[in-house]
């Protein structure tokens, strides 16, 4: 089996219905990495088990089990686990870093066709594949703008990643190392490649509790990261032709009014707001102006 320089981190936390294929996406893969850690979260669902079970056949992947918190916290702990296994990897000679939920699968040539791009492009920091979720027969695509790299398969180039400082254990962690990403010089992509589709078993932007609840988070934490009023209002609007239609990017709209509203504590780096502003205004004019053509 040909392996490659790449370490793969998972913060799984009570995956049990899903960890199974996901693992089955990675050992099916043409090209592996050279480390796969699963960050046992606190789970109480037999995920620990599972993990266990695969790792006795495949050397390449191994559980760590992280002191558990004592609830389940999306965003900021999924990045404290991040950082967890991290921590705990026994490789340092990786070209190539991975954050990789359990909740997902993905076609053999995945990884093949994410190292292709980054030897395509050396200004490429970070790259993912387009995210879909099954719907009876369908298959329906979670919408990504085209530089955007979805959090489901953070996959970056090593150099890069520790450009930007890594992944920050706060609201929109993902929303920030993309911006991070391009205040640094960098490129970020998904990719339209038949190879390079991720299969999401669970419903974007929802939560534990329901997606109501997952949407207003949504809202408050674009606003926690900067995001201009008009881009907020964009995006909501955007996210309307998506599941809860109509609601959800009410919700999202809602959710950044709210802490807007109540003046909720913003992003401590202020530089980084203002150019993520300018950045946001630039592209609603381009936008405007393909429009307007």
């Amino acid at each position: 089996m040909q392996t490659a320089p790449i370490l793969v981190i998972s913060p799984v936390r009570d995956e049990a219905r899903y960890l199974e294929a996901t693992i089955k996406s990675m050992c099916g893969q043409t090209i592996r990495p050279a480390e796969w850690v699963l960050v046992d979260d606190g789970s109480t669902d037999g995920t620990g088990e599972i993990i266990d079970r695969h790792a006795a056949r495949e050397p390449f992947m191994r559980r760590v089990a992280k002191p558990d918190r004592g609830f389940r916290q999306v965003g900021s702990g999924v990045i404290e686990a991040f950082r967890y296994g991290l921590s705990q990897a026994r490789r340092t000679d990786y070209r190539y870093i991975v954050k990789l939920d359990g909740d997902i699968t993905f076609g053999p040539r995945y990884i093949e066709r994410m190292l292709a791009a980054f030897e395509a492009d050396p200004a490429l920091a970070a790259v993912s594949g387009r995210v879909f979720r099954p719907e009876g027969e369908r298959r329906v695509e979670e919408r990504l703008a085209p530089d955007m790299v979805t959090g489901q398969f953070k996959f970056y180039r090593r150099r890069a990643f520790e450009a930007i400082g890594g992944f920050e254990q706060t609201l929109q962690w993902d929303g920030i190392d993309i911006h991070r990403c391009r205040m640094n010089g960098w490129r970020t992509a998904n990719i339209d490649d038949p190879d390079a589709v991720i299969m999401h078993h669970r419903l974007m932007g929802s939560s534990q509790r329901s997606i109501v609840d997952g949407r207003l988070r949504w809202g408050r934490g674009i606003h926690y990261i900067g995001y201009h009023p008009l881009y907020a209002l964009a995006s909501g609007v955007f996210r309307m032709r998506e599941k809860p239609y109509v609601i959800g990017g009410l919700l999202i709209v809602a959710g950044y009014g709210w802490s807007a509203l109540r003046r909720r504590p913003r992003y401590p780096d202020t530089a980084f707001r203002h150019s993520l502003r300018r950045w946001q205004l630039a592209r609603l004019g381009a936008m405007l102006r393909r429009g307007n053509r």
